[in-house]
């Protein structure tokens, strides 16, 4: 059985927000557009998808924005323009980055730039690793926060010396902001505020926000109409966008509200796990609303677990174990929403004692 199909027959799931049928979605949009007066774009012109890039905007301080189908397709477009404009194709990036990782090359075989990697492979980076490198650099990227090292965030000094630095050396410094709304929440500021100093930002909507997919990319005015040619040349310009656009935008304001208490959540929970010897937070202290938890197991053995639980007890506890970097060892994912947020203390530490005698049954 597919860990899609496991998942949907669980009753309890325990990681990010309450999933929903296909049915409800589209009822709660329908009725959304028909107490809103919402009337489908053109090409992406229309009041309801230049509305919301307006407003995304001006929440983060920055000229326009312009809505694209995929975070992928907006970072490739925002690092291409950066390094022309610097004349030099050089991007710095964390080796962890989501371009490096999870495009397939797509910079490199479609010739849009070329990256650097900055900083160690476990720890955020810093301004003494982007002026390691004597080269001339067109652009640097930060993700805020950090996924893929355990949602950590640079302290609030060393981002805005990154911010100083690039200003200075004229270095484009564009946000990767995936989970921009969760690292306002655990910086505790807000998103004006995180985003300031950065020449770009790219922003999404169906990860905390709970959309159905799409995009923004976010800077000058000049900028982003530059960007939204190359989104057309990129396929980019769809007929309809707002199916996604309204997908996003009648539970944005909700979901935004509800991150400082997802990030307050995520603490309480961290130390609930601390309770258990077989498992370790990372970071001890979560700097968003997610973190990893890491196990003395192969990830073999810790989705096995994982199917077992589901199968056994109808609860879904996280989605994908990766090796860790001893052997006999993994670490997963949660992203702390409105399940964790509804989940008792008394039932999360029953689960938990499941998982773990799961776990010991190899």
């Amino acid at each position: 059985m597919s860990p899609l199909v496991l998942r949907q027959r669980c009753h309890t799931v325990v990681p990010g927000h309450r999933p929903h049928s296909a049915a409800e979605d589209f009822a709660a949009m329908a009725a959304w557009c028909e107490a809103n007066g919402v009337q489908h774009d053109q090409y992406g012109e229309g009041a309801l998808v230049n509305g919301f890039e307006r407003k995304i905007a001006e929440l983060l301080g920055f000229e326009a924005g312009v809505f694209m189908v995929s975070g992928t397709m907006a970072q490739t477009i925002a690092l291409r323009l950066a390094c022309e404009a610097r004349s030099s194709r050089l991007a710095a990036m964390h080796p962890s980055a989501h371009i490096v990782l999870h495009e397939r090359s797509n910079y490199q075989l479609l010739d849009h730039f070329d990256t650097l990697a900055l900083g160690r492979p476990h720890r955020a980076w810093t301004v003494d690793d982007l002026k390691a490198w004597p080269e001339k650099l067109g652009a640097a990227l930060y993700e805020l926060p950090m996924r893929e090292i355990g949602g950590v965030l640079p302290a609030w000094n060393d981002l805005k010396a990154i911010k100083e630095y690039c200003s200075t050396e004229r270095i484009h410094l564009h946000l990767d902001g995936a989970r921009l709304w969760e690292a306002a929440a655990g910086y505790g500021r807000g998103l004006d505020e995180v985003c300031a100093g950065f020449d770009s930002a790219y922003v999404s909507f169906y990860k905390g926000i709970g959309g159905m997919g799409g995009a923004m990319l976010l800077g000058s005015a000049d900028f982003i109409a530059r960007a939204s040619n190359w989104a057309k040349r990129l396929g980019g310009n769809v007929w309809q966008r707002s199916p996604y656009v309204v997908a996003a935008a009648r539970q944005f304001d909700e979901r935004l509200a509800a991150m400082q208490s997802y990030v307050e959540r995520a603490r309480q929970v961290a130390r609930i796990v601390g309770e258990f010897p077989e498992l370790a937070v990372n970071p001890a202290t979560p700097q968003c609303n997610l973190f990893h938890v890491h196990l003395k197991v192969s990830e073999q053995t810790a989705t096995a677990a994982r199917d077992r639980l589901a199968q056994d007890y109808g609860v879904w506890l996280f989605g994908a174990a990766q090796p860790g970097m001893l052997a006999e060892s993994s670490y997963f994912e949660w992203y702390v929403g409105d399940n964790l947020l509804a989940l008792s203390d008394g039932k999360l530490r029953e689960i938990l004692m499941m998982f773990v005698a799961e776990l010991a049954r190899g």
